[in-house]
């Protein structure tokens, strides 16, 4: 799978973390950093992954800042992304089932790393499930 990974300052841990993880399973990546933990503007680093998305250039986006709100706000202005913000697990689950979000973005000062890996491994084995939900997931774009 072909995945673009974002993230701010408060993110970049999390971001080595999960890269080293998911390249470990053979997904290909692409990173937009940032890289270290110097503070940065986070779109600077969410447009190059809503971009990436919204081309379907990559099957899915993962974005991590410290609320996670920043970075679902900036990536969701992008027509054919659907980014949700997670921190716990049922959401992680229901954001791909219900919503068939393409874009993971994580709180990073309100989630630990452990939950971190897991939500994105939680989030690239779930399966939207289309039905009423395809319905409603039409009627996001005007």
């Amino acid at each position: 799978m072909k995945i673009a990974i974002g993230c701010d300052h408060a993110g970049y841990q999390y971001r080595l973390e999960i890269i080293d993880m998911l390249e470990k399973l053979g997904h290909e990546m692409f990173d937009f950093g940032t890289d270290g933990d110097a503070s940065v503007d986070y779109p600077d680093h969410v447009h190059p992954v809503a971009q990436k998305v919204d081309n379907a250039e990559v099957d899915l986006g993962i974005l991590i800042c410290g609320t996670g709100n920043g970075v679902a706000m900036t990536a969701n202005k992008y027509k054919n992304v659907r980014a949700g913000l997670c921190w716990n697990e049922e959401i992680v689950s229901l954001t791909r089932q219900h919503n068939n979000a393409n874009v993971l973005c994580l709180p990073a000062r309100f989630i630990n790393i452990k939950e971190a890996l897991q939500f994105v491994h939680v989030f690239l084995n779930t399966d939207f499930e289309g039905g009423r939900h395809k319905r409603r997931v039409d009627k996001i774009c005007m």
